[in-house]
């Protein structure tokens, strides 16, 4: 929950929605598997061409420590809806599913778990999501059902279509549904982001005289091979279909943020943009995307698979052309979120994010109120980050670890703001700091599990008997 240290900044967002006559909207734009390097605001160098986020950071306020809680799409996604580690909701590892839910999975996010749409629709928002949900399929895990008035997208990831069997099940055609029906299967993935965008400037227009939650979660760049684009970006970047997809993404941001200044709304409404985890390159191929200049690839617990950019924008709240390095996370949307609408905080469950909004409207004098953001691979925790160090597991069994091989004994320590990299294993220059950050591992053991450790923090997912597929 919303510890007291931060009332002051609750007063401050109080006098903000006095000011401005109304709570202000949310809008979330999320991509898939776009890389901390993709886009021209954190890396100068990418091949991709991308003016309407070189404009937003020009109006907002870049976070170059911003982090998911997972490298893939689901445990990610679930810490993004309840302000909890994928692990307190039972969607870090999941049964037959692995680490992603599947098509006519019987699991999904428990009905009973707060949401940041339930949420704000308890302070009279209007919510909608638009775009991939991927918390799962079945009608009682759908968004309509996790506090969203309006639903048009695809349940789950693109890549998941045809006969291609896992656990020798097939695939049903992707499906596009509107609200809890499908409207189309297969849906057109060259379309979806154009799409998409149609549909979020119609509900942005359709709620211009009442305070409105989007929730707009692109299916691009995606893990398929070849990622798809409409027919006026395919083929126009100098980075393949990747870039293709990259650069129509950079479009629809530029349109959701005209119609905001268009409807004299960008006083009154927060954007934020960011990916639900890292790009799944191997080294050099930017056919794949871009993580630089982090370490690692998505998928994984390296910095390249969790700590994504976040461009946060709001005229006239958050400062201008500037940039934070300040360790924060999706975990603390939610209690952020609850503080602008002003919703009662005693009413919200033992959360792991915090509030941010001092750190938003940029107090030169906020600081990270995280201690520590653990990184976890399944049910396995890797990593820790305090401050500026990152320290790895001395891993004896499971998953492949992503610096060194698996089994590996030596302690590794990184400086994340002088090697962003992870290059220099400084562990045994700074004994002191691996001793602390070991006892945080062994805290979050406690309360998170670990592999064959059950954490007394731990939550069950939902589940449902005879799952179906959603076809027409």
């Amino acid at each position: 929950m919303i510890r007291m240290k931060w009332l002051p900044w609750l007063f401050m967002v109080h006098i903000v929605v006095v000011a401005s006559g109304r709570a202000p909207n949310i809008i979330v734009l999320l991509c898939d598997n776009l890389g901390y390097g993709d886009t021209q605001p954190f890396w100068s160098e990418t091949p991709h061409r991308t003016p309407c986020l070189n404009r937003m950071a020009e109006e907002g306020t870049r976070f170059t420590h911003f982090y998911v809680t997972a490298g893939v799409c689901t445990p990610s996604r679930a810490s993004i809806m309840t302000g909890k580690y994928a692990q307190r909701v039972g969607l870090a590892k999941i049964p037959v599913d692995d680490h992603v839910l599947r098509p006519v999975s019987p699991y999904g996010l428990h009905p009973d778990e707060l949401t940041i749409a339930e949420v704000l629709k308890q302070q009279g928002y209007v919510t909608s999501l638009i775009g991939k949900w991927h918390l799962g399929d079945q009608p009682e895990f759908l968004p309509t059902r996790q506090g969203f008035d309006t639903y048009f997208g695809i349940p789950y990831s693109d890549d998941m279509t045809g006969p291609r069997a896992w656990n020798e099940r097939k695939w049903p055609p992707l499906p596009l549904m509107e609200g809890e029906k499908v409207v189309e299967a297969p849906a057109d993935r060259n379309t979806l982001t154009r799409r998409y965008t149609e549909r979020a400037i119609q509900f942005i227009r359709a709620c211009e005289d009442q305070p409105f939650f989007l929730f707009l979660s692109h299916a691009t760049p995606g893990s398929t091979r070849t990622p798809q684009s409409s027919d006026s970006f395919r083929g126009r970047s100098a980075n393949g279909s990747w870039g293709d997809a990259v650069e129509e993404i950079d479009w629809s941001t530029g349109q959701i943020l005209d119609v905001v200044r268009q409807l004299k709304l960008d006083k009154n409404t927060l954007v934020l943009w960011t990916s639900d985890n890292g790009a799944p390159n191997n080294a050099n191929d930017l056919k794949r995307g871009s993580n630089r200049p982090l370490f690692g690839r998505g998928y994984t617990t390296a910095e390249g698979g969790m700590r994504v950019p976040l461009i946060a924008w709001w005229p006239g709240r958050v400062a201008a052309g500037s940039t934070n390095s300040e360790l924060v996370t999706t975990l603390d949307w939610l209690p952020t979120f609850a503080a602008l609408s002003e919703f009662d905080s005693r009413k919200l469950p033992d959360l792991d994010g915090w509030d941010i909004s001092n750190l938003l409207f940029g107090d030169p004098k906020a600081k990270s109120p995280t201690e520590a953001l653990y990184y976890y691979q399944r049910d396995q925790l890797q990593a820790v980050r305090s401050g500026p160090w990152k320290y790895f597991v001395r891993l004896k069994r499971g998953i492949r670890h992503p610096r060194m091989h698996q089994g590996h004994t030596a302690a590794m320590l990184f400086h994340l703001y002088e090697d962003p990299g992870c290059e220099q294993n400084v562990a045994d220059h700074h004994p002191d700091v691996v001793k602390r950050l070991e006892e945080l591992i062994d805290r979050a053991r406690k309360r998170l599990g670990d592999q064959g450790v059950a954490g007394d923090g731990v939550g069950q997912r939902g589940v449902v008997n005879q799952p179906k597929a959603q076809t027409r």
